[in-house]
C-alpha cells in the first residue's frame, strides 16, 4: 500500500499551510469572449469577486451590456474591446493594451472558441484551418503575449476546452482542435512553471444556454431534450455559473497545485446527441 500523509493541513515545511488569497480577489485578468454565454458568467464571477478585468468579444452590443452589468451589480470598470480573435494582430494588440490598462496582469481566460463547417464531406480545408486558428492559435497568441506580465505576478491562464476534446463526438474538426488545446494547455505549463505560471483547462459538457443551440432544442423539441437530458447522471445539462465557478478556482491560489490539468465540469455526461455535444 502506497504511504499516505494524513496531516493534509500542512505542507511538510512548517507544519502550517498558508491558505494564500482564496479567491483572485484584486487581480487583474484578461478574458477572451467575455460578453456572452460563458463568458459572459465568468466576468461576472471574477467581477463579484473583486476583480479587475479587460473583455473582448465581436459583439459591441454584448460588450456594453456586460460592462453595465457588472457596474451595476459589482460598481468595477470593464476593459472592453471589439474583436475578432482570428485577427491575431489585434488579439496580440489587445493583451497587451490590457496590462498596460490594468497595470498589471494576474490571469488569462480564453473563452472565445467555435467551429467552422459542418460533417467531414461538407468541409473544406478552410474550415479545418479557422477552427484550429479559433481554439489552438487565439489561446496561444493571447497567452504568448501575456506570459511576461504574468511572470511578474505568478498568474495562471486557464483555456476553456471541451468534452469533445476528450470524448469524442462531431465534428471531427471541432474535437481534433479542443483535443489539441488541452495538450497545449500541459505543454505550456511545463514551459511556463519554472517561471511560476500555472496553464490549465477546463472541460465543459454540453451547457443550456438561453438563445443557444440546447435552448433551441428544448423549446422546439422538449421530447429530443428530455431525452438528452439523460445522458446526464443529475438529469440537467450543464449550467455555464458552474463552469465559471471552476475558472475562479484554478485562478485562485487555492489551486497553486493544479497545473497542466484538463478538469471536465461535465456532469458526468455519458454522450454526444446526434447534433455532437
Amino acid at each position: 500500500m502506497a504511504d499516505t500523509d494524513e496531516t493534509d493541513d500542512t505542507d511538510g515545511r512548517d507544519g502550517v499551510r498558508e491558505s494564500g488569497t482564496p479567491e483572485p480577489a484584486g487581480r487583474a485578468v484578461i478574458v477572451t469572449g467575455g460578453s456572452c454565454g460563458l463568458g459572459r458568467e465568468t466576468t461576472l464571477r471574477l467581477a463579484a469577486q473583486g476583480c479587475d478585468l479587460a473583455v473582448c468579444g465581436r459583439d459591441a452590443a454584448s460588450l456594453d451590456t456586460v460592462a453595465e452589468e457588472v457596474s451595476a451589480r459589482h460598481g468595477r470598470t470593464v476593459h472592453t474591446e471589439r474583436l475578432d480573435v482570428l485577427d491575431e494582430d489585434a488579439l496580440a494588440a489587445f493583451v497587451r493594451t490590457s496590462a498596460a490598462r490594468l497595470g498589471r496582469l494576474d490571469g488569462l481566460v480564453t473563452v472565445a472558441g467555435g467551429v467552422r463547417g459542418a460533417d467531414l464531406r461538407a468541409t473544406e480545408p478552410f474550415d479545418w484551418d479557422q477552427t484550429c486558428r479559433l481554439n489552438v492559435t487565439h489561446p496561444a497568441i493571447a497567452l504568448r503575449e501575456a506570459a511576461d506580465h504574468l511572470a511578474g505576478t505568478g498568474g495562471s491562464a486557464v483555456l476553456v476546452s471541451s468534452i469533445s476534446g476528450w470524448k469524442p463526438a462531431p465534428p471531427a474538426q471541432y474535437a481534433a482542435a479542443k483535443a489539441a488545446q488541452i495538450h497545449m494547455a500541459a505543454s505550456l505549463a511545463r514551459e511556463l512553471g519554472p517561471r511560476g505560471n500555472r496553464v490549465n483547462c477546463v472541460s465543459p459538457g454540453s451547457m443550456l444556454i438561453e438563445g443557444k443551440g440546447w435552448a433551441r432544442l428544448r423549446d422546439e423539441d422538449p421530447r429530443a431534450y428530455r431525452e438528452f437530458e439523460q445522458e446526464f447522471p443529475g438529469g440537467r445539462l450543464v449550467d455555464p455559473r458552474d463552469v465559471a465557478e471552476v475558472i475562479a478556482f484554478l485562478l485562485s491560489d487555492r489551486a497553486r497545485a493544479v497545473n497542466g490539468a484538463n478538469i471536465p465540469v461535465d456532469g458526468g455526461q455519458n454522450a454526444p446527441s446526434a447534433y455532437g455535444y
